[in-house]
C-alpha cells in the first residue's frame, strides 16, 4: 500500500517579480541579513489567507512592489524545523513601488535571470527561476470566470437569464473580486445574464470599471458557434491587456478544452475561474482558481 505524502505543516507562498528595463527581463531577487542569504521574495499565510493573497502581499513587502499577477510557476516543498513547507510561487510584474530596507531584507537586486541563477542561494529557488525563463513572459491575461452560486433554477419563477445570485453566490463574488483584483484587470466583461454580471460588479465597482455585457459569451451563442466565442476571447488577448470574462457551466470549461494546454480535467465550479497566460496570441498558460468557493 503506497504511503501518502506528508502533509505541509507550514505555507507560504511568493514571486519571480520582473520588469523590463532598455527591453531585457531582469527579476528580482532579495538579500536576507538574518541567513546571509539571496532568494526570491516570499512569507508564511496569514490565518485564512489564500496563497496567491499571500503571495502579492509577501512581495509588496519585501520588494515595495505594486505588481500584476499572470502565471503560476509551481510550488517547492522541503524540511524545516518542527515540520514541512510547502512554498507557492507566481510570475508577477513589477508595476511600481520603491524598495526600503529594513530587518528582514537589506537589499535587494534587479538582475538578469543569467545572472540571478548564479547569485540565488538555493536550488529551488534556481528552479523556479528556470520555469520562469522556460517560456516568455505573458503579454496579456485573460480570466475565465463562472458565475457564481444562483439558486436552484426550479425555485425561481421569472426567466432564467434574469436570476440573480444567491447569499453563498454573494459571498463568492466578493471573495472573487479580491482574487481577480491581483491580475489587475482593466477590462471586465459578461455574459448577458443577471447572475454573470453581479459575479463581477464587485470586482468592477472596486476598480471603478464598467461590466460591458456580450451575448457572444453566453451559453446559449458559445453552444450555437464555439468559434465565434473562441475568436471573441483571443481577440481581448491584446498587449497590455487584462481581461476578465464571465459566463456559465458550458462556455468556460469549453474555452478552456479548447485553449488550454495539456489539461486532463477543464471542471469548473460556480465562482471559480481560469487564468490564461497569453504570448503574441496564444495560451501559453491555463491555471485554475476555486479560492472563492472554498473559502
Amino acid at each position: 500500500m503506497a504511503r501518502r505524502a506528508p502533509i505541509p505543516s507550514v505555507r507560504a507562498a511568493g514571486g519571480v517579480v520582473w520588469r523590463l528595463r532598455n527591453g531585457k527581463v531582469e527579476v528580482a531577487v532579495i538579500h536576507r541579513p538574518r541567513y546571509d542569504d539571496w532568494s526570491f521574495p516570499k512569507g508564511k499565510l496569514d490565518e485564512g489567507e489564500t496563497e496567491l493573497a499571500a503571495a502579492v502581499r509577501e512581495v509588496a513587502e519585501e520588494l515595495g512592489s505594486t505588481v500584476a499577477v499572470s502565471r503560476r510557476i509551481g510550488d517547492v516543498r522541503y524540511e524545516v524545523f518542527g515540520g514541512l513547507k510547502s512554498v507557492d510561487y507566481w510570475v508577477m510584474r513589477h508595476i511600481s513601488g520603491t524598495f526600503q530596507p529594513g530587518a528582514e531584507v537589506d537589499e535587494i537586486e534587479w538582475l538578469r535571470p543569467k545572472v540571478a541563477r548564479e547569485v540565488l542561494t538555493y536550488d529551488f529557488d534556481r528552479r523556479m527561476l528556470a520555469d520562469f525563463s522556460a517560456m516568455p513572459v505573458p503579454d496579456s491575461m485573460v480570466l475565465l470566470v463562472r458565475h457564481a452560486r444562483a439558486g436552484k433554477r426550479s425555485e425561481w419563477r421569472g426567466p432564467d437569464r434574469e436570476r440573480p445570485l444567491d447569499v453563498v453566490g454573494e459571498g463568492q463574488a466578493a471573495r472573487l473580486a479580491n482574487l481577480l483584483a491581483l491580475f489587475r484587470p482593466d477590462r471586465v466583461i459578461s455574459a448577458d445574464l443577471v447572475r454573470c454580471t453581479e459575479t463581477v460588479r464587485p470586482l468592477a465597482d472596486h476598480l471603478g470599471l464598467p461590466v460591458r455585457v456580450d451575448p457572444v459569451f453566453g451559453d446559449e451563442e458559445f453552444v450555437a458557434s464555439p468559434t465565434a466565442t473562441e475568436d471573441a476571447v483571443l481577440a481581448l488577448a491584446k498587449p497590455g491587456k487584462v481581461t476578465v470574462v464571465c459566463s456559465q457551466g458550458v462556455t468556460i470549461p469549453g474555452l478552456v478544452d479548447r485553449l488550454g494546454r495539456g489539461l486532463d480535467d477543464s471542471d469548473t465550479r460556480k465562482g471559480s475561474f481560469w487564468a490564461l497566460a497569453v504570448v503574441d496570441g496564444t495560451v501559453v498558460s491555463t491555471d485554475y482558481y476555486d479560492d472563492a468557493v472554498r473559502s
